[in-house]
This record gives structure tokens, sequence and C-alpha cells, in this order.
């Protein structure tokens, strides 16, 4: 019976011994073959980002890393933005992106279709707040991407919806585009017809409302 135990004993402890083993070759071998791979930049959006409505690779975030290239940044762009998704969607899958891609830089586009849908601003403000406090606490720094909408809810819910984005801006200290649309959602050839998604003419000057906040963390990271 003793020796029965003993030797059960022992290969508990060299099964844990093997275990640990197994646990720490994977994590080598990532770090192995990420040490020398180009930083991301997660894009992390809604339709605006995902390139509704036309050709993806002319979208702002496919434009993105083309900048990224020419300005001499290492930089590779990885877009993981859903049409119709809402704040509430981004917080449930960010976790996920983060864990899978590893960000240096997140871009959070996201809150135009909870605006569209009249949902509640304060579920809004916090779920933004915890996608920044979660892309920090996995290595990434943020710019924030601010929206407006129209009046349809009312002049109060428009403008209070927009102030969400200056003050996460200030209270996460995190950089913030004031309106992805800026110089775009004016701009009759700039819009389908649906009013609402920007045409490919559009996408060159989204990309420089973006560039003006992301330029100086990329900066801070050469």
């Amino acid at each position: 019976m003793k020796r029965t135990f003993r030797v059960h004993a022992l290969h508990r402890i060299e099964g844990v011994i093997l275990a640990l083993v197994l646990c720490a070759l994977p994590v080598s071998a990532h770090y192995a073959a990420t040490e020398d791979a180009p930083p991301i930049i997660l894009v992390f959006g809604d339709s605006l980002s995902a390139g509704y409505g036309i050709p993806l690779e002319r979208g702002w975030a496919a434009l993105l890393q083309e900048r990224l290239a020419d300005e001499g940044f290492p930089h590779r762009v990885v877009n993981a933005s859903i049409s119709g998704e809402t704040s509430a969607g981004g917080r449930s899958r960010i976790g996920q992106a983060l864990a899978d891609h590893a960000p240096a830089i997140v871009i959070l586009e996201l809150g135009g279709n909870d605006g569209l849908q009249g949902m509640p601003l304060d579920a809004l403000a916090e779920n933004l707040a915890q996608m920044i406090t979660l892309s920090r606490a996995a290595g990434a720094d943020v710019v924030l991407v601010g929206m407006r909408i129209p009046p349809n809810y009312g002049p109060y819910y428009a403008n209070a919806f927009e102030g969400i984005y200056t003050s996460l801006g200030e209270s996460e200290r995190t950089r913030v585009v004031e309106f992805l649309l800026e110089g775009v959602a004016t701009k009759p050839n700039m819009m389908q017809d649906d009013g609402i998604h920007p045409t490919e003419a559009g996408q060159p000057r989204m990309l420089e409302n973006v560039w003006r906040e992301l330029v100086p963390l990329l900066d801070g990271q050469a």
C-alpha cells in the first residue's frame, strides 16, 4: 500500500512538472516569434471604420496602413471593426481582441450606433471608459474617436452625446478625435445616399482627422 502510494505521488509530481514545462514552452515561443514583429494598431469600431458601402481597401483604416509606410512607421494595422457595432457589443469583445493582437495602440471608434438608437448615454460613457481601461491594462495607448449625431432626439441628447467624448478625454487623459466626419458629413459628394456613411471620397479626410491625434503617440513610441 505504501509503495503504491509513493508511486502514485511520484506520478502526480512528474505530471505537475511536465505541465509546467509545457505551459512555459508556448510562452517562450511566443516571445521569440513576436520579438521582431511590428507593433499593432488595433482599429476597433463600427461601420464607419469597417468601410461600409465601399471597397474595404479604400477605407480610412486601410489608408492608414499606407500612410504609416509612407511616413516610415513600422506599425501594422489590424481592423477589428464590425458594421452595426454598439459600445456594449464592443465592450463584450474587446478583451479577446486585445488578447489576440496585443496592440501598442487602440483606435476606439464606437458610439455612433448607440446615439442613432437613442440608447442611454450613461451606459455609453461607461462602456467607452471600460474599453479604455482594458486597453491600457493590456499595455496599449488609446485614441478615442468622437462622433456627433443629428438632433433626432432633441438638441439636449445630441449635445450630451457629443460631450461624452470630450469628458472622457479629460477624465481618462486620452487623445480624442473631436469628430471623425469633420469636413466630410457636410459634403454631399462625400456621403452615401443614406446620409450616414461616407463615400470613398471622404476616407482621406477621415484619415487626416485621426492622424492628427495618432501621430504624437507614434512619435512617442519611435
